[in-house]
């Protein structure tokens, strides 16, 4: 489960940093408030990672993308409500890596449709016994934050889907991902038992060629060194509320668990 998570990326600097093309404009977050948003919710739009040919030149090499969507996919073959707008479902905004290549609304994704979504971190919520002296036996869920130990983006494996309302000439495209999850490895299960696909570097060729589906490999749990680098830390309550959102959600509460000393849990 990947509900929340944070991201401070300037799409311009990382068009730069991945020799890609920034196809995001001038456009902010759904919030109005700039590239930084560090209470990422379903429904939002946020930044993504494709491969794609140019429209006009389908025989040229692909060239990476940065270009943003609606966190939560939305099926090509959904009904409109109204004009140009699809009709409001549940929001598709996880899918489990090993059922994807068999759910209807992912499958097509799967072969030809596949991204990365560049994170901070993630956002869990583990029940523990209330350390502030509650009611005896009351439990409270506390906020975690997942994040390389280092400081690094973290991308995970994603899909994405281009929605239009047929019934509209020239109606404009709506663009949609989803991300990707699977078993939790290592300490990081003593949080939740599921967590995103993350997509090492060295299998971005394969996993965004928009011309062949991906090994069937990239979608297995990966090994516990993969996540080596992930640490685990609680944080302020504030996450809590998605009207909440500046650097303060990710203020360090040591008091909220069993953590290490310095507040973070090696999830290895």
């Amino acid at each position: 489960m990947c509900g929340r998570y944070a991201t401070t990326t300037n799409p311009g600097r990382l068009a730069v940093e991945l020799d890609a093309i920034d196809e995001t404009g001038s456009e902010n977050d759904s919030r109005g408030g700039g590239f930084e948003n560090y209470n990422v919710a379903p429904t939002n739009r946020v930044l993504t990672v494709v491969e794609r040919h140019e429209h006009d030149h389908p025989d040229d090499d692909p060239t990476l993308r940065i270009r943003r969507m609606r966190w939560g996919l939305i099926p090509v073959w959904t009904k409109a409500a109204e004009p140009g707008v699809p009709v409001k479902g549940k929001p598709l905004f996880n899918a489990r890596a090993d059922k994807a290549t068999t759910t209807a609304s992912f499958r097509d994704a799967v072969k030809y449709r596949r991204c990365l979504v560049p994170m901070d971190g993630w956002y869990e919520w583990l029940t523990e016994p209330d350390p502030i002296g509650g009611a005896k036996g009351k439990a409270v869920k506390h906020p975690y934050f997942m994040a390389n130990a280092d400081g690094s983006l973290l991308y995970m494996a994603g899909l994405w889907s281009v929605w239009r309302d047929r019934s509209v000439r020239d109606s404009e495209p709506l663009l949609s991902c989803t991300i990707l999850t699977t078993d939790a490895v290592g300490d990081l299960t003593r949080i939740h038992d599921r967590m995103p696909l993350p997509m090492p570097r060295e299998h971005w060729d394969a996993w965004l060629d928009p011309d062949h589906p991906a090994p069937a490999e990239l979608l297995e749990t990966p090994s516990a060194d993969a996540v080596s680098g992930i640490v685990a830390r609680p944080v302020s309550p504030l996450v809590n509320s998605v009207k909440n959102n500046g650097p303060e959600l990710l203020a360090e509460a040591p008091g909220a668990g069993g953590g290490e000393k310095a507040g973070q849990i090696s999830l290895l």
